[in-house]
C-alpha cells in the first residue's frame, strides 16, 4: 500500500513537471513567433523611452470602399478632436499622430538600361510607410513625402537581380509603362515562415503616389517623368496605419473603429496591432477560432497582414493549449490544499493537545529556573 502511494506521488510530480515545462516552451515559442512580425511593434519603436502610452492601429479597406487620401485628412481631424476632448494636444515641434497610407498599384513589367526585365507587384505608399514596415535595407535608402522629387522606387532584392544582376544598383534607372524612375533602395525579402507563405513569388516594388499616378495616367511621352498633372487622379487608400496616443485603455481603437466602422460598414477591418498578440486576446480568440477564420467582408489583406493573421491563429492555439497545461498544477495544488485541510481536521484535536502540553512544559521549565534561584 505504501509503495503504491509513493508511485502515485511520483507520477503526479512527473505529470506536473511535464505540464509546467510544456507551458514554458509554448510561452517562449509564442513570444518568438509574435516578435518575428516586427511590423506590429512600430508603436514601441516610436515611443522609445517615453512613458506615454500609444496604440498602433491598421485600417484595411475594400477596393470599392472609396477611402482616399482626402478621407485620411478627415479621419485625422476627427482623431485630433477626440484627443483634444481628453486634453491631449501636440507639444511644440512634436508629432502627435504618425501615419502611413498604401494600396496595391497593380502588376507591371519593369525594364532597365540593360537587357534585364521583370514583372513586379507595385505598392503605392505615402507618409511614414517605411517606419511601420522596417524592411532590412541591403543598399540605398527609403524615400518619404519630403523628397523634392517623388520618382524614387524601393525594390526587393529579387527584382534588383532580375533587372541588373545585383543589389548595388542605387540610382540606376528603371522604366514602368514608359515612365522613368530610379532605384532609391534595395530591401531584403521578408523571410519569416508566415511572410514567405503570403508574399508570393512576384517581386515587390514600392513607389510614391505621385509616381503611381503617372503610371495610371500613362502621361509620359518618353523616358522622362513629366511635371504636368496626370489625367487620372490616383489617391485610393486600402491600408491606413497610424500610431495614436492612448490616454485611456482602448481609446484610440474605439475612436477609429467607431469613426470608420460607421462610415464604411462591411468594407473595413480595424486591427489593434499593439494588443493583437497578447495572451489574453489570443486565449479569447481560441474559443471563437472558426468565426475569426471566416471573413464576412470584402477586405483583401496585404501580405504583411495575412502573415500576422497566421501568427495570430498559431498563438491562439498555443495559448489555448498552455492554459490547459497550467490547469494541471493548479488542480494539483487545490487537491493538495484539500488533503492538508482534511488531515488538519483529523489531527486537530491531537495537535491542540500537543501544543498545550508543549506550552505547559515550557512554562514549567521557565518557572522552575526561577524557583531554583529563589532557593
Amino acid at each position: 500500500m505504501r509503495s503504491r502511494f509513493k508511485t502515485a506521488h511520483i507520477i503526479a510530480a512527473a505529470v506536473n513537471a511535464v505540464a509546467v515545462a510544456g507551458a514554458l516552451v509554448l510561452t517562449a515559442m509564442g513570444s518568438s513567433a509574435a516578435k518575428s512580425q516586427s511590423y506590429n511593434y512600430a508603436a514601441e519603436r516610436w515611443k522609445g523611452e517615453s512613458k506615454d502610452t500609444y496604440s498602433q492601429l491598421s485600417c484595411y479597406f475594400s477596393d470599392d470602399a472609396g477611402f482616399t487620401k482626402s478621407s485620411v485628412k478627415d479621419l485625422k481631424g476627427q482623431i485630433y478632436g477626440k484627443l483634444e476632448e481628453v486634453s491631449v494636444v501636440p507639444e511644440n515641434g512634436k508629432t502627435l499622430i504618425l501615419d502611413a497610407c498604401s494600396t496595391d498599384a497593380g502588376n507591371y513589367e519593369l525594364t532597365c538600361d540593360s537587357v534585364g526585365k521583370s514583372e513586379a507587384e507595385l505598392t503605392a505608399v505615402s507618409g511614414d510607410f517605411f517606419f511601420f514596415h522596417d524592411f532590412q535595407l541591403l543598399s540605398g535608402s527609403f524615400f518619404d513625402d519630403e523628397d523634392i522629387m517623388h520618382d524614387g522606387v524601393v525594390i526587393d532584392e529579387q527584382l534588383a537581380w532580375n533587372l541588373y544582376g545585383g543589389n548595388d544598383i542605387i540610382g540606376m534607372n528603371i522604366y514602368i509603362n514608359n515612365v522613368k524612375l530610379f532605384v532609391s533602395g534595395v530591401i531584403k525579402i521578408p523571410d519569416t515562415d508566415p511572410e514567405q507563405r503570403c508574399i508570393g513569388e512576384t517581386p515587390k516594388a514600392y513607389l510614391s503616389y505621385d509616381a503611381a499616378e503617372m503610371l495610371m495616367g500613362e502621361k509620359s511621352s518618353g523616358s522622362e517623368m513629366e511635371s504636368e498633372q496626370s489625367t487620372v487622379k490616383f489617391d485610393k487608400v486600402t491600408c491606413y496605419e497610424c500610431i495614436v496616443p492612448d490616454p485611456v485603455d482602448n481609446f484610440a481603437y474605439n475612436t477609429i473603429d467607431k469613426t470608420v466602422g460607421e462610415t464604411y460598414k462591411g468594407k473595413v477591418s480595424v486591427v489593434n496591432n499593439t494588443k493583437r498578440f497578447s495572451p489574453d486576446v489570443r486565449r479569447k480568440a481560441f474559443k471563437n477560432i472558426d468565426d475569426y477564420a471566416i471573413r464576412k467582408d470584402k477586405v483583401v489583406y496585404p501580405f504583411w497582414e495575412n502573415a500576422s493573421r497566421i501568427v495570430e491563429v498559431k498563438l491562439s492555439m498555443m495559448y489555448g493549449i498552455r492554459r490547459y497545461l497550467l490547469a494541471v498544477p493548479v488542480i494539483t495544488l487545490i487537491w493538495l490544499a484539500i488533503k492538508v485541510f482534511i488531515l488538519f481536521e483529523r489531527k486537530k484535536a491531537g495537535m491542540k493537545k500537543a501544543f498545550r502540553n508543549f506550552i505547559s512544559d515550557k512554562w514549567e521549565s521557565f518557572t522552575g529556573r526561577f524557583r531554583k534561584k529563589a532557593v
